[in-house]
């Protein structure tokens, strides 16, 4: 008699499949599959031999991914998504996040950079990242990580450079956060939220916390653990709300995690909770000035919003809808003026959303589109080879050649 220590992968699929009270063809259209392959999975005819799918899983189940493996199984962890970014970058890049240069009795490194400098180097990298350019930023991020936290170690007067190098110390984390989450590294990119969040509370800097609790709840859905990332999000956002006084900077911070909030609703499947944090959300971007902005690097505004409206679609398992907003509700001419990540990630939420329902030429064309935007944003994500994965397994015959070569450029095959 098998234990349950011992039960295998498929097994423990179907077992919590059921306790989520999802059918085959539910679980399957939240996943992008087809209700034969969860049928297989669960059988135990078909392997899940790629960590980067036992996470999706647990995410739609709702579980720790440790959860779907036998006792004592160690998965190993992603690997990087794109030969565009090495292993041995993201290594630097950890090595640089295990650094901790503010320990007592620690001194200032040499060569320390101007306040100006270090202001306008993290300025950069917002928009590098916001640009989609993720292997110029991981190779940056060490020197900055090491120079942010230098200037809050050395510049102790006066008060303003004080909490100007805090600051920008978190800024720094936050970035480093979102990038290995986009890279599919979601425990560096815990470690890293988390370090934003303990800097944002010793500065004690309403906005930067809240602007850290927005990337905390993203690394903890990565891990899994949608619940606590919806309950952050939403007290992060609830601590912010604006009052008759509120900045256009907190309204931005405050818009963008109901934004988050709402995509980790999405995930648990709660509609209701979904429709309440875009409506909240709405009337936050209705006070924005001028309708779309880039304040403290959200790009919250009514353009941003309903592009997580139709993201959220897809995590529904509602591609069509997801495709209805995109093309009645999306102004081309607002979309153009966002950052290239933003419209490069819109088209990969567009080609998994017509992956969904079973259009493959359509969802080719928006990896391609995708491609030419932020060709990081496509080629580097294990959310985006999984898509093309789909895209290659449903295509009838031989893909367009333009797809097999961007499919063969990203290493992805059948």
């Amino acid at each position: 008699m098998t234990s349950e220590d011992e039960l295998p992968v498929g097994r423990r699929v179907a077992y919590w499949r059921s306790r989520r009270r999802l059918s085959q063809q539910l679980f399957a259209d939240r996943l992008g599959k087809s209700k034969s392959w969860v049928e297989k999975v669960e059988r135990g005819v078909r392997g899940l031999g790629r960590f980067s799918v036992l996470y999706e899983i647990a995410t739609v189940l709702r579980i720790d991914v440790q959860m779907l493996l036998p006792k004592g199984h160690q998965p190993q962890p992603f690997e990087a998504a794109s030969p565009l970014i090495t292993a041995g970058e993201i290594g630097d890049l950890q090595t640089a996040l295990e650094r901790y240069e503010l320990l007592p009795g620690s001194a200032p490194a040499p060569g320390l950079s101007p306040l100006e400098e270090v202001r306008r180097s993290v300025r950069n990298a917002w928009l590098t990242y916001q640009h989609g350019r993720y292997p110029v930023l991981v190779r940056a991020l060490p020197k900055l990580l090491r120079d942010t936290q230098a200037a809050e170690l050395a510049f102790r007067v006066p008060v303003e450079h004080v909490r100007e190098a805090t600051h920008l110390h978190g800024q720094v984390y936050q970035l480093a956060s979102a990038l290995l989450r986009k890279l599919g590294h979601h425990r560096l990119a815990w470690i890293a939220a988390d370090r934003a969040m303990t800097i944002a509370e010793r500065a004690g800097d309403d906005l930067l916390t809240g602007m850290a609790a927005g990337q905390f709840g993203q690394a903890l859905i990565g891990l899994g653990r949608i619940r606590s990332a919806l309950e952050i999000t939403t007290i992060a956002a609830t601590a912010l709300s604006p009052g008759g006084t509120a900045s256009q900077q907190q309204i931005s911070v405050h818009g963008h995690l109901l934004l988050q909030a709402a995509m980790a609703a999405a995930r648990l499947g709660d509609r209701a909770s979904v429709r309440a944090l875009f409506t909240m959300a709405t009337e936050a971007a209705a006070q924005l000035e001028g309708g779309d902005h880039n304040h403290c690097w959200t790009g919250f505004g009514p353009t941003n919003l309903t592009l997580h409206q139709a993201a959220a679609a897809v995590q529904l398992g509602d591609g069509d809808r997801a495709i209805r907003i995109n093309q009645a509700e999306i102004d081309p001419d607002r979309l153009a003026v966002l950052m290239p990540e933003r419209r490069a990630n819109h088209q990969l939420v567009l080609a998994h959303a017509y992956a969904q329902i079973g259009a493959v030429d359509r969802a080719g064309e928006s990896l391609l589109h995708g491609d030419q935007l932020a060709p990081a944003e496509i080629r580097c994500r294990p959310i985006a080879h999984k898509v093309m994965s789909d895209v290659l397994r449903q295509t009838p015959g031989t893909p367009p050649a333009p797809v097999a070569r961007l499919a063969q450029q990203m290493g992805v095959r059948l």
